[in-house]
């Protein structure tokens, strides 16, 4: 079976490091971008699963960021990461097709878990068989 992919996006390198790390020992094929263009680079050449994307970034925001995305390809899930008080932007990127969003500092566990379903979405009995 093909390795899932996940594209982190994010301005602040630590972040991106600290997922990449996160998400490849959980087994996914990672990719980092530090800002949209490289990010929408990313999408159209290995097309991810699924991405983390920041909502202030630089340049184009995760608002832009995200309407590229789901332009390019509307099955690619998008989980925003905001700083506090951005609630109007996450209304905003829910209507846009986000699925949900973590609140910096996020709880790197809760996000592994969420990401591990959204990818995963209840085929985990799936892999439990094959191991048996």
């Amino acid at each position: 079976m093909e390795k899932k992919k996940v594209l982190i996006v994010d301005d602040q390198n630590g972040i991106r490091i600290l997922l990449l790390e996160v998400f490849n020992s959980e087994g996914y094929d990672t990719f980092q971008a530090p800002n949209g263009k490289i990010a929408l680079e990313i999408v159209k050449r290995d097309a991810p699963d699924l991405v983390l994307l920041d909502m202030k970034i630089p340049g184009m925001d995760g608002l832009e960021i995200l309407k590229h995305i789901k332009a390019m390809d509307p099955s690619i899930k998008v989980i925003m990461m905001t700083a506090y008080g951005e609630l109007d932007m996450i209304k905003e990127a829910t209507d846009l097709g986000a699925l949900m969003h973590f609140t910096k500092p996020f709880d790197i566990d809760e996000m592994r878990i969420e990401v591990n379903k959204h990818l995963n979405g209840g085929n985990s009995s799936e892999r439990l068989a094959i191991g048996s």
